[in-house]
This record gives structure tokens, sequence and C-alpha cells, in this order.
């Protein structure tokens, strides 16, 4: 059996029992979540949807002039699957106007101001419909570093953080999200022609087994070489996981006193309602 492999309806319980019970123990019974077409929102929604009614759901969607019409065609088809709130807030106004000041940015700057404007839309929409953010980002992407902080990695709470790319995918299909949605190239639709993987350097199945080994098994280098994975493969995922620590933490505060928030004091979620 593969050891990626997930029990789907024990995965799917645990998940939609974890977003109602944070959702309704901090006083919310609404969630909100940017959906891009791709596999991981779409899967966060449906999750939502379930958890909550889709009448609990309302779905953005943010496109930038860049963006592939296709995307939007997939984020679309959810909607109408699910039944659930949407609209459509174009960010192509507000990520043009700052850029014209700074004209030489390359694709990364763009992109990481198009994660973060999607952002503040998400989280000024939490305000407004008194609804928590729901998180879209999965393990391969977060222990990679492979978002941008405070953008696409930011959220209330997170179904999807502890399954890995190729987890989603499972979970998806026994979900029945479209298979032209599940099965296409992964991307972030950042700039015209990015796909994930070719950025990374890595299929997704690929990597998966490599961080699932180093990961969960707690492998060391010359296990995972001893099993056969390419040793610069694993050396580039474990300097990737190594350079983005500072990614998966709460901002570093400076110790004073005899109790420090994430240090000392840590109350993750239990003083909810």
């Amino acid at each position: 059996m593969n050891s990626l492999s997930l029990n789907c309806a024990f995965v799917r319980q645990v998940l939609t029992g974890f977003i109602a019970n944070e959702v309704r123990k901090t006083g919310f019974s609404r969630i909100v979540v940017g959906l891009s077409g791709g596999v991981d929102s779409a899967l966060s929604a449906y999750l939502g949807a379930e958890a909550l009614g889709a009448e609990n759901v309302w779905a953005l969607l943010m496109p930038y002039r860049t963006s592939s019409p296709e995307s939007r065609k997939h984020a679309e088809l959810v909607v109408k699957q699910l039944r659930i709130q949407s609209d459509v807030i174009e960010i192509t106004p507000m990520v043009d106007a700052y850029f014209e000041r700074f004209p030489e940015s390359d694709h990364v700057r763009r992109g990481n101001k198009m994660a973060r404007e999607r952002m503040t839309v998400l989280f000024d929409h939490s305000a407004m419909l008194k609804a928590l953010v729901l998180g879209t980002s999965n393990k391969t992407e977060l222990l990679l570093g492979y978002g941008t902080l405070y953008g696409d990695m930011a959220s209330a709470i997170n179904p999807l953080g502890d399954l890995y790319k190729t987890q989603v995918r499972q979970l998806a299909r026994y979900m029945g999200i479209p298979e032209v949605i599940v099965g296409k190239a992964p991307s972030g639709d950042l700039w015209v022609g990015q796909t994930d993987e070719a950025e990374l350097g890595f299929t997704y199945e690929e990597v998966d087994r490599i961080l699932y080994s180093m990961i969960d098994r707690r492998c060391e280098i010359s296990e995972l070489l001893a099993a056969g994975f390419d040793e610069q493969s694993v050396r580039a995922v474990l300097a990737k996981i190594q350079a983005s620590q500072y990614k998966r933490r709460l901002p570093l505060i400076a110790k004073i006193s005899a109790r420090t928030i994430d240090r000392d004091f840590r109350y993750p979620r239990d003083w909810g309602k």
C-alpha cells in the first residue's frame, strides 16, 4: 500500500468536523474562500460547504488581467456545483496602480503582490460578512515554502495543511470534484504560462515521496539515498525546507517577560465559544 494513500472517508469526516468545530466555537457561522480554479481551493470549498452548508460559504474569484480564462471557468464550475455564494473582484486596478511606480519589478514581486492583494480582499470580506477566511495551502507547499507569506499562505483555519498535494488530489476525486480541475497542471496563475512543477523543478508525485519519507518517517539523508532517491533532489528539497522555515511560524517576538506569546503562552484556539 502506498504510504501516501488516504482513507478518504475518514479524512473527509475529520476535515469537515474540523471546519465546523473551529468556525462555530469562535462565534462564527460562515467562511469565505478565494477560488482560483485549482484543486486546492476547490477542495477547501467542497469541505466547507459540506461542513457548514452551502448558504454559509462565500467564494471570491479575484482575477488579474493576465489570469487564465480557464481558471475563472473552473472556479465558476465549483460555484455552480456547490451552489455557494460568490462574487468576482478584479485585482488589476490595485496591483497595477502600485507597480506604476515600480515598472522594473519582476514577475516574482508582481506575483507576491497579487497574492497579498487577494488576501486583503478576503480579510475585508471576512469583516463584512462576519466569516472566517478558509485556507487553501497544502502540506507540500507549506514545507517547500512555495507560497506568499501573508498572501495565499494566510488564513484563519486551514483544512488542507496536513495533506500533501497528491493526497489533495485523492480526496478531491473521492469527493467528486470535476476531473478537469483535479487533473490539470497545477498553477498559481500568477503570470502567463506559469506552472508549479516547472518552478519547483519536481513533479508533485516525486517531491511528495521525498517529503513523506523525510518529514513523516523522519528518514536521514543516508536512508533516503539507500532507498533509491536521487541525491540532488533530496538535498534540493531539504534546502527548500530549511530556507522557508521563517514562513511556517508566527513573527518572532523578543522575550522580555515571564510569559511570551508563542513561547510560554500557547493557547492556539482553546478559548473559543
